[in-house]
Formats: structure tokens, C-alpha cells, sequence
């Protein structure tokens, strides 16, 4: 009869609607289909600092101090990019600073607070929820987590073991130890190029480059040839704090004291600039490669660094330490799609731990259950929410035989307080929007010192800091057992 068969097609009607209702809702939920999920390119230097791009030195007009500093294929990526000008590592280290990446936790939750524990191939990391999402990862370059061979998480490596060399450095090969011939960063660059040359096009990739550059050693023959007698007669500017020593080194100064100004100072200030053009090439033959691909335009690409460097700031050569050499780094994402963000700045405060958040954001991978970085995808696409970071807390664990002590320290967007432990005498204030260059302790003015205070311990507790073990809360090795949870 009629009204059964007008009642038929109305239930087929709600039937069909209900199905495609459910078909949206589950699509919703599942990350975004291979062909338009964005392959990932995540290139990692060694001791870079914030300020060793050519774009920043140019930014920086008559305050540059390498105004001839040459970094065209990294300027044209940044022109492509949003470029974050407030960019920090949680522990200026390598190996913290790696672990901190991979997994977006602190060292004093993730166990890697020095340079000679592995990476545990049960750790949670984005790189293992990328592979659970479908992407073929790869691991090229330095990996650095004491001397470990192995590449939890990696269906794909070329890497090699702790520090290697400059020079034809063998490298492990998915295991298999290979001899290379060239400079280590052009190898490692042209690993990088043929991994992309070889993928899929129905499957999204992740690859991690890491440099080795510009960790020392440097100059002569570290150098490529293209590079070594590049800036010959260029000379680094002074700071006001290239007079100065660092508050725990009052004696000659560990890396630096005495005179900036010496020749053997600016040859190692040219050859550090050296190596950072000389990776902007290496950058480029990647860069090619994505193009050559038919890839460039569907890849997130993140350019940053595992920690600053000092260049006679404070008297002192390395890092560790908390001052703005030390614990800021360049930070470049470029965007895929026509419609992204390019050739923008933003002055939000982001951390290293915010690398793997954003990578699984973009990658509709799940997210890491215990991150303590978060997305950097709200800026990146313009937005700035209203609870976005003001402040963070930095920690660095003395490792002897190095003469840097432990660290802790709370950073905002104004201000910052470093905390020595054992040595209240060392405690520093600093107001970061009169004197950027740490020059004047603030430390006597009670008021600002107690706020700061106050802010560094609510951070602390955020943080869930406690001291690792085998620590206490004078900053050095005891040896009893690590003190209780300190607040």
C-alpha cells in the first residue's frame, strides 16, 4: 500500500542519513587520508645558536654580531616559514635535549639529564606514534644518546654511533656499519635526499636529519673545503656582555675571560659562522630534494637546533648554563599548503618540548599521554590563545669533569631568575626587557626576587620536578641516595 511504501523510504532516508552521519564522525576521528596526510621533515644542528642565521643578523641591524654572516638556502626557508623569536630548550645538553624532543618530557622524567644514557627502546616518543599512524620513519645524522647503535622507533636509519667525525665517518646503515667519504653533514644530507627520492608516493614519511654541526671541533680541515677561507677578514662585533664572567666562574674563565678581541678568538667565532654556512648548503640539497620529489609543497618542515652557544658571552665558550646564549635556539616551521603562513614572526614563548606535540598534531597521530610540551598549531595557523605560556622552568645536572654547575632556573617573557644549588651566593636576577644581555644582578631587590621566586616554584611543581637520582638539592652527586621531591 502507499503509506507502507512512504514509510519504507523515509526509514531508508533516516537509514542512509545515519550512515553517513556515522561515516563523517569516523573520518573525523581518523587522521586525514595518506594522500593528504604531510610528510615531515625535521632537521636537527648541533650547538646552533639563535642567532646564527643570516635573516636574524640582518634583523638585528648595528646589535649583529656577524653581520656577514651567509645563510641564503635557510633565509628563503625562513621567508617560507613562520619564524619564532622566543625559542628555548628545556637542558642546554645534547642528549637531554634529544630525549626532551622525542618524548616532550623534562630529563628528571625522561632519565636522560647527561650525554651518556641510551634512549630506552620502551620509551613513549612521537616518533613510535608516527609509525602507529602509518608513516615510514627515518632517522639520518647524529643521534647522540651516549654510544647507542640502535634506533628505537626508526624503520629506517643511517646514522652514526656518539659523536663521529668530520671526515668520512662510517655510519650505521639499518645496523650495518658503512664507510662514507666526504664531510660528515654533506653525507649525511645526501642519505637524507635519496630516502626522500625513494618513498612511496601513497605513503607519508617522517625524517629526522640531524647535523653535527657546528659542534666542535671546527676549523681546518672539519671544515668543507667550499667554506674554509670563507670570512677571512670578517671580525665577530663585542656585547656588553663579552666583558663579563659568568657569576660561578670568577676566576679566568672557563671558554673565555681576558681579552674578546684575540685572534684566536675571532678565527674560532669565523669558523663557527663557517659551519653554519656550510650546513645552509646541506640544508639546500634536502630542500632539493622534496622539490625534485613532487613532495615540497605537502611537507612540515622544522629547522631548529638541540641547544644555543656561548661565543664569549659571560666569558664562556659551550653551553649548559642559563643564560640567552645558552638556552635559546632558532626555530623555523614551514607550513604545507598554498593557503599557510610564510615569511611571518612570532614572539611566543615555545619550547623543544613543543616539537613532538605539533609533529603528531599535523600528522593526525595520536598524542603523546604524558606530554609536557603541546601543539604549536594555534600559532602557526595565527591564533594565540589565551593561555599560551608566559614562563618555564630550565634545569641543567652538573656533569663533571665539565666545570658548568647545576642549574635551575625560571624564565618569562620579562624576566629571569637562575638558582645555583649549594650556592645562594650565585642567585641572579635578571629583567630581560632593560638589560637583554644579562648585565646587572638584580638579586638584592627583595620584591622582585620574591615574586620571581613565587613563579619559579609554582613552575617547579607544574613540572613535577624532582631531583634524579642519585642527586640532592645541593646540585652535586652525594652519595647517599637522591634527596625527596623538591618543590
Amino acid at each position: 500500500p502507499p503509506i507502507v511504501t512512504h514509510v519504507c523510504i523515509h526509514l531508508f532516508m533516516i537509514r542512509s542519513c545515519l550512515v553517513l552521519i556515522a561515516a563523517l564522525l569516523t573520518a573525523a576521528m581518523a587522521p586525514a587520508a595518506t594522500g593528504t596526510r604531510p610528510d615531515i621533515v625535521f632537521i636537527y644542528c648541533d650547538d646552533l645558536r639563535w642567532d646564527s642565521l643570516g635573516v636574524v643578523q640582518r634583523e638585528q641591524g648595528e646589535t649583529a654580531r656577524f653581520p656577514w654572516l651567509q645563510t641564503p638556502r635557510l633565509d628563503a626557508l625562513a621567508a617560507q616559514s613562520v619564524r619564532f623569536r622566543a625559542s628555548f630548550v628545556t637542558t642546554s645538553l645534547c642528549s637531554p635535549g634529544r630525549a626532551s624532543v622525542m618524548t616532550s618530557r623534562y630529563g628528571h622524567h625522561n632519565g636522560i639529564i647527561g650525554n651518556t644514557t641510551p634512549l630506552p627502546a620502551d620509551s613513549v616518543t612521537f616518533p613510535r606514534h608516527l609509525r602507529e599512524a602509518g608513516y615510514t620513519t627515518a632517522f639520518v645524522g647524529k643521534w647522540h644518546m651516549g654510544t647507542q647503535r640502535d634506533r628505537p622507533h626508526f624503520d629506517y636509519h643511517a646514522s652514526f654511533v656518539g659523536q663521529g667525525r668530520y671526515n668520512d665517518c662510517p655510519l650505521l646503515v639499518d645496523g650495518v656499519e658503512t664507510p662514507t667519504q666526504g664531510w660528515v653533514d654533506d653525507v649525511t644530507a645526501e642519505y637524507a635526499a635519496r630516502f626522500v627520492a625513494a618513498q612511496p608516493k601513497d605513503k607519508p614519511f617522517f625524517l629526522w636529519l640531524g647535523f653535527k654541526s657546528p659542534h666542535g671541533p671546527r676549523g681546518g680541515e672539519n671544515l668543507p673545503e667550499r667554506v674554509r677561507g670563507l670570512y677571512a677578514n670578517d671580525a665577530s662585533r663585542p656585547t656588553p656582555n663579552t666583558g663579563l664572567r659568568a657569576i660561578y666562574n670568577p676566576g679566568a674563565g672557563g671558554g673565555g675571560g681576558g681579552r674578546y678581541d684575540t685572534p684566536t678568538r675571532l678565527e674560532a667565532h669565523r669558523d663557527f659562522n663557517r659551519h653554519a654556512t656550510a650546513i645552509d648548503t646541506s640544508v639546500g640539497r634536502l630542500l632539493d630534494a622534496l622539490v625534485a620529489a613532487g613532495r615540497a609543497d605537502n611537507t612540515l618542515i622544522i629547522f631548529t637546533s638541540d641547544n644555543g652557544y656561548y661565543l664569549g658571552e659571560h666569558g664562556l665558550g659551550d653551553k649548559r648554563t642559563a643564560y640567552e646564549e645558552s638556552i635559546r635556539v632558532p626555530l623555523l616551521v614551514r607550513l604545507p599548503g598554498a593557503a599557510a603562513a610564510r615569511g611571518v614572526t612570532n614572539d611566543a614563548m615555545v619550547l623543544n618540548l613543543d616539537y613532538g606535540p605539533t609533529i603528531l598534531d599535523f600528522a593526525g597521530a595520536k598524542p603523546l599521554p604524558d606530554a609536557q610540551g603541546r601543539s604549536l598549531r594555534p600559532l602557526l595557523e595565527g591564533r594565540s590563545p589565551a593561555d599560551w605560556r608566559t614562563e618555564y622552568f630550565y634545569e641543567y645536572f652538573k656533569e663533571p669533569p665539565y666545570a658548568p654547575p647545576t642549574v635551575l632556573a625560571l624564565r618569562t617573557t620579562t624576566h629571569k631568575l637562575v638558582v645555583y644549588p649549594g650556592h645562594e651566593e650565585w642567585t641572579q636576577v635578571f629583567d630581560l626587557k632593560s638589560d637583554p644581555y644579562e648585565t646587572r644582578n638584580l638579586a638584592g631587590d627583595a620584591e622582585l626576587r620574591a615574586k620571581l621566586q613565587a613563579a619559579f616554584d609554582r613552575q617547579a611543581e607544574a613540572v613535577g620536578f624532582t631531583w634524579p637520582a642519585g642527586w640532592g638539592p645541593k646540585g652535586e652527586s652525594p652519595p647517599a641516595p637522591a634527596s625527596p621531591k623538591k618543590k
